[in-house]
């Protein structure tokens, strides 16, 4: 009887790098961008199809990517292990609330925190860009936490009530749309980010060997504040709409789920891409609402998914859907 083996032939287009392609149809055309191309019409339809209460889970959803997408940056390209993304969230609906207090209007109040927002967060970090490996990732979780009982102990900003009685987008349309076109820009952004000959080269070369980025008299710390702050205007902005979606702002925002729940969705999705985290979220957080009626016991089910996927699927669905996409497999005698 004769032995088979699985042979992996690629599908669509015949020549291929990294960056160069040589298309000679309108089939292999379509084969480069159509799972992008999905994805837009995906984001731009789904909104018109969910009730009122699923349209605020997408709302919700949204965020959560924001955050995924910047630890996956962060962890996947930099190697930098971040737990503190409820900081940025808090810090950003924070300042956008504070702004709203005194009048100005949340198209002005949104960006002024995210970039404020953005910058506060890098200088805080900034001492502890030189730790490295779990050191920085303690750091990092122990920020929110700091934030939120300082809050609490000293009752500034509301202190445990909170700030509300601010401003709420003039619809659901805008609410929706306005994160669902800041996902797709920051989609583009970050994978045109990440394959930039020149600055993402250093930010791998960060992740991969940062000897060698000092030898090249490159200064490490600057490119890392780079990437905490581009980091950080993801969940400032995160954090801002979050405020004026429910027109409050409390310690809420600097809840654990914010920093915990990013890397369950990269771990699930795949770190090596910037789909793999949004995928992720656009998975985990649904299913976390259709089981709040189980209360905590939806930690278990992120637990049980992250076990699975580390244990049994380390490549991650998106990497996994990829292969399947860009490959044919089948049987051939050896």
């Amino acid at each position: 009887m004769a032995e088979l083996r699985k042979e992996r032939l690629d599908r669509g287009v015949k020549v291929r790098t990294d960056s160069i392609y040589a298309v000679s149809s309108m089939k292999e055309i379509m084969f480069l961008i159509g799972p992008g191309l999905a994805l837009v019409i995906i984001l731009l339809v789904l909104p018109l199809l969910l009730s009122p209460y699923w349209e605020r889970v997408l709302a919700l959803t949204g965020v959560y990517v924001l955050l995924s997408i910047g630890f996956g940056f962060l962890a996947g390209y930099v190697g930098m292990v971040f737990l503190g993304g409820a900081l940025f969230v808090g810090v950003g609906g924070y300042i956008s609330g504070l702004l709203n207090t005194v009048g100005v209007p949340i198209y002005l109040s949104i960006p002024l925190a995210t970039l404020l927002g953005a910058l506060l967060c890098t200088l805080a970090f900034l001492p502890c860009l030189p730790l490295r490996g779990i050191y920085f990732t303690m750091v990092s979780f122990v920020y929110p936490l700091l934030a939120a009982r300082l809050i609490a102990a000293t009752g500034v900003f509301g202190g445990t009530d909170g700030l509300p009685g601010l401003d709420v987008f003039p619809n659901k349309w805008v609410s929706l749309y306005l994160i669902v076109g800041v996902i797709l820009v920051v989609v583009f952004a970050i994978s045109r980010l990440v394959n930039y000959k020149d600055i993402g080269l250093v930010l791998r070369g960060v992740k991969d060997n940062e000897q060698a980025i000092k030898a090249s008299a490159l200064n490490l710390t600057w490119y890392k504040a780079q990437a905490v702050f581009i980091t950080a205007v993801l969940g400032c902005f995160g954090g801002a709409y979050l405020t004026h979606l429910y027109g409050w702002v409390g310690m809420s925002l600097f809840a654990t789920e914010f920093s915990s729940l990013p890397v369950a969705a990269t771990v699930v999705g795949g770190i090596s891409t910037v789909f793999g985290p949004m995928m992720g979220a656009f998975l985990l957080v649904p299913i976390s609402e259709a089981l709040r009626e189980f209360g905590t016991l939806r930690i278990v089910f992120y637990s049980v998914i992250m076990v699975c996927f580390v244990a049994f699927w380390t490549e991650g669905l998106v990497d996994y859907l990829k292969r399947k996409y860009e490959q044919f497999e089948h049987w051939v005698k050896v």
